[in-house]
C-alpha cells in the first residue's frame, strides 16, 4: 500500500458531477426522481415476474435476473451521488471507493453477459420452439445466470487487484461522480499501463463475445422469420426482440464509447455524462422498454391487480 514515503490515501474526493451550487438542488431532485423511479419499476418488474405464474418462462427468468442488476448497480452509484447533491458530502473513503469499484464491474460485466444469454434464449426460441423447453431447462437457465455472475466476479477480482497496486501521492481528488478506473489512473503516481492493458484486454474479450454472440443469434432470428408465412410468428418475434435489441444497442453503445474509444479524444466531462447514461438513465429504461410494447407483461400487471382488487 506504501512505496518510498508515498501513502495512499486513507479518503478520495469524490468532485461530482458540478461545483455550481445553483444546480445542487435542481441535480438533487432529478436523480433522487430518476433512482425512485428505478427501483420502484425493476422491482416492480421482479416482483410481477415472481408473482404470475404465466411468466415463469426463461424469457422472463432472465429480464427479472437483469432488473435485479440494474437496480442493484444503479443503488452502487446513485446514493453516493445524491449525498454529494445534498449535504456536500464528497469524500468517500478508500476501502469504500475499491468495494464501489468491485461492485459497479462485477454488476456491469454480469450484465454485458446476460443480454448475449438473452439473444441466445430468444434464438433458440424462434428458430427451435420444439425444443425450447428441453434446450432452455431450469438448470441450464440457471447455469447460464450463474456463468454469467461468475466471469462478472472474476474480472471484477482482476481490475480490482489491478487498481490495489497503484499508489496515489500527488492527488486524492477524483474527477467523477464515482470510482472508476479512468478517473483514477488520471491521479495514479504509479503506472497505470498494465491497468489499462487488462481494462481493454479483458473488456474487449466480454464485448467481442457478448456482441458476437447476440449477432449471430438475431442473424438467425432475422433468416427463421424471413422464411415464415405467419404474420402472427412474425410479430410475436418482432414484440419479443425488439425491446432486448434496444436493450443491447442502448448498453453496448454507451460502454463502447466510454472504454473503447481512442485514448487522445478522452474527455473526463465528457465521460460523466456517458457515465451517467449507463449508470442511471439504463437501468431505468430498461423495465419501460421491456413492458413497452410486451403484452405479455401489460396483461399479467393487469391480472395482478384485478386480483388484488377482488381480494378487498
Amino acid at each position: 500500500m506504501a512505496s518510498g514515503n508515498c501513502t495512499t490515501p486513507t479518503t478520495f474526493i469524490l468532485s461530482g458531477l458540478t461545483d455550481d451550487p445553483r444546480l445542487q438542488v435542481p441535480l438533487f431532485v432529478v436523480f433522487l426522481a430518476i433512482y425512485f423511479t428505478t427501483v420502484l419499476m425493476n422491482l416492480g418488474m421482479i416482483a410481477l415476474i415472481s408473482i404470475d405464474l404465466r411468466l415463469h418462462t426463461p424469457m422472463y427468468f432472465f429480464l427479472r435476473n437483469l432488473s435485479f442488476m440494474d437496480a442493484t448497480y444503479c443503488t452502487v452509484i446513485t446514493p453516493r451521488m445524491l449525498m454529494t447533491f445534498s449535504v456536500g458530502m464528497k469524500t468517500i473513503s478508500y476501502i469504500g471507493c475499491i468495494m464501489q469499484y468491485f461492485s459497479f464491474v462485477l454488476l456491469i460485466i454480469s450484465e454485458c453477459l446476460l443480454l448475449a444469454v438473452m439473444a441466445y434464449d430468444r434464438y433458440v426460441a424462434i428458430c427451435k420452439p420444439l425444443l425450447y423447453t428441453i434446450i432452455m431447462s431450469k438448470t441450464v437457465c440457471w447455469n447460464l445466470v450463474k456463468a454469467s455472475y461468475f466471469w462478472g466476479f472474476l474480472n471484477s477480482v482482476i481490475h480490482t487487484s489491478g487498481l490495489l497496486r497503484l499508489n496515489f501521492c500527488s492527488s486524492n481528488v477524483v474527477n467523477h461522480f464515482f470510482c472508476d478506473n479512468s478517473p483514477l489512473f488520471q491521479i495514479s503516481s504509479s503506472s497505470t499501463a498494465v491497468n489499462e492493458l487488462l481494462v481493454f484486454a479483458f473488456g474487449s474479450l466480454v464485448e467481442i463475445s457478448s456482441i458476437t454472440t447476440t449477432f449471430i443469434s438475431y442473424i438467425l432470428i432475422i433468416q427463421a422469420v424471413l422464411r415464415s408465412r405467419s404474420k402472427e410468428r412474425k410479430y410475436k418475434a418482432y414484440s419479443t426482440c425488439a425491446s432486448h435489441l434496444m436493450t443491447v444497442i442502448l448498453f453496448h453503445g454507451t460502454i463502447i464509447f466510454m472504454y473503447f474509444r481512442p485514448a487522445t479524444s478522452y474527455s473526463l466531462n465528457t465521460d460523466k455524462i456517458a457515465s451517467l447514461f449507463y449508470t442511471v438513465v439504463i437501468p431505468m429504461l430498461n423495465p419501460i422498454i421491456y413492458s413497452w410494447r410486451n403484452t405479455e407483461v401489460k396483461d399479467a400487471l393487469r391480472r395482478t391487480i384485478a386480483t388484488k382488487v377482488l381480494l378487498r
